[in-house]
């Protein structure tokens, strides 16, 4: 029996995953968690045999609790199922250590299929996803800008990209405008970039935002 922590900030979402693993006699929703932090807590207190984790949640991000459970737990594996569409994190949270990358958009069959493999120790990607992980093992492939950001800054870029102001960001990520500032003037120094602007329309170039 594969034992999974279901980590999403909207009960709705793992009300849902829980509906679609309900009479499997392989694998059962043995927790869930709708923070960074919670999931951190439940995973020192017990062990599971596969989290199924989403990015955007309060508090820790879904990168900074992958991090964070690699460190803690590095055999367990992490299966991502976000909104967020492939181009925007996938291949940052496979270098994390993820095992496997699904949006939410998946069918419910093919998130099946991707637990059991990741459970037995295999990885699970898309085609369109593992031509990017060839194009990232290509060492003399020029590698876009905003691969110069940490994984931080790069979720502050995307939401400064999508129009959010900086007080919105900081009060989305649950930190202070200031930190949020420090993080704004660092992304736009490492992208060679003066204003917001620019990273709108180069996100959107690079098919990071829609």
């Amino acid at each position: 029996m594969i034992r999974i922590l279901v980590a999403d900030d909207h009960s709705v979402v793992r009300e849902g995953i829980k509906q679609i693993l309900a009479g499997l006699d392989d694998m059962t929703v043995e927790d869930e968690a709708g923070s960074g932090q919670e999931v951190l807590l439940k995973m020192t207190a017990k062990d599971y045999d596969l989290v199924l984790l989403d990015i955007s949640m309060p508090g820790k991000s879904g990168l900074e609790v992958l991090e964070e459970i690699k460190v803690m737990k590095p055999r367990v594996p992490v299966l991502i199922l976000s909104m967020h569409p492939e181009e925007q994190y996938a291949v940052r949270m496979l270098r994390a250590g993820a095992s496997g990358y699904l949006t939410k958009a998946s069918a419910p069959q093919e998130l099946i299929s991707a637990i059991r493999k990741v459970s037995r120790g295999g990885k699970y990607v898309t085609v369109s996803l593992a031509e990017k992980l060839a194009f990232e093992l290509d060492a003399g492939a020029e590698k876009p800008r905003h691969e110069r950001l940490s994984n931080r800054e790069y979720q502050v870029m995307l939401l400064l990209a999508s129009g959010m102001s900086v007080s919105e960001v900081a009060e989305d990520l649950c930190l202070s405008a200031k930190t949020i500032s420090t993080y704004r003037t660092r992304i736009l120094d490492k992208m060679d970039m003066k204003k917001n602007a620019e990273l709108t329309l180069y996100a959107v170039k690079n098919n990071l935002i829609i």
